[in-house]
């Protein structure tokens, strides 16, 4: 099965990144297009993805014997993991944001938490009819306000690269990126192609989101004052496919410091070490590109 499609997807890989290089204009309209429409639904069930997530707060006593572990280095304790929360209470929302746009969560081994195919024809028009769809990636990174900074971490595989593919065999490999600091840098390995090719044929280009929901930090205390950790704002980040991103218009180079280094240690796997993306850089690139709704 692993070889099969090759050299058809091979083939039809390259004819089309070519395109998308020569033209990278499509890709950027195909993210903003997607960061308005998913941006737009998020305002349009925030009524329902906050007393989803609120609900967690509600649900207290029927697991605070059993309390979620705590993740991070050596956490203060004056606050719960809620990680979870959010990409239930808000991932799990996204596919019936894409009603109308034929979703398919296409089996993949590695990824963000939400990954669907879609498809229209809006997509083969902003596409100047390359493809009708496109492969929709979108990581829910959830924060309280302690830990809500104008970055966010992003893993190897939350990232896409350039995606060179020379023989059928080979298979696809993304230059290795160079997470840039003010004191340090270090390389990153960014692990997803700017495109797929499905074994039908259909070229999918990637539309990489994170959603960031931060919530708020009341008394973990119950009987000292309000209690609870209620959702305060969601934000929508787009970044750059790894075409605009590294090639062209090439927004790293433009930008050294949009990847800079992230919080992981010597001692972890180079192929895996993750990298932080700055809002301020990718609000400097396009002001869709950072979209924040606050609550009240």
């Amino acid at each position: 099965m692993f070889e099969k499609y090759q050299e058809f997807q091979h083939k039809i890989y390259n004819e089309a990144r070519n395109q998308f290089v020569a033209d990278p204009s499509t890709l950027i309209e195909l993210e903003k297009y997607f960061s308005d429409l998913i941006f737009n639904k998020l305002q349009e069930h925030m009524v329902a993805i906050r007393r989803d997530y609120d609900e967690a707060s509600y649900l207290h006593a029927f697991w605070k014997n059993y309390p979620p572990e705590k993740r991070g280095r050596a956490p203060v304790g004056d606050q719960f993991p809620w990680i979870e929360v959010g990409e239930h209470a808000l991932g799990s929302k996204v596919i019936d944001f894409l009603e109308g746009y034929q979703p398919r969560d296409v089996g993949l081994p590695t990824g963000p938490d939400q990954r669907y195919v879609v498809s229209s024809n809006d997509i083969l028009g902003i596409t100047n009819g390359i493809t009708a769809s496109a492969w929709l990636f979108i990581d829910i990174k959830s924060v309280g306000p302690r830990d809500d900074f104008s970055h966010t971490v992003m893993s190897h595989n939350q990232i896409s690269g350039d995606g060179i593919w020379n023989s059928p065999a080979e298979g696809i490999s993304n230059s290795i990126l160079t997470a840039t600091g003010k004191r340090t840098s270090h390389p990153f390995h960014c692990s997803i192609p700017p495109l797929y090719v499905l074994s039908d044929g259909t070229v999918a280009p990637v539309i990489m989101m994170a959603i960031k929901p931060v919530y708020k930090m009341l008394s973990l205390q119950e009987g000292i004052g309000e209690s609870g950790q209620p959702l305060s704002k969601v934000s929508l980040i787009t970044i750059p496919n790894g075409i605009p991103l590294t090639v062209s218009p090439n927004y790293l180079k433009q930008h050294p410091s949009l990847l800079f280094p992230g919080k992981d240690d010597k001692g972890k796997d180079p192929l895996k070490v993750r990298a932080r993306i700055s809002f301020e850089l990718l609000s400097k690139i396009a002001d869709w590109r950072v979209r924040t709704t606050t609550l009240a």
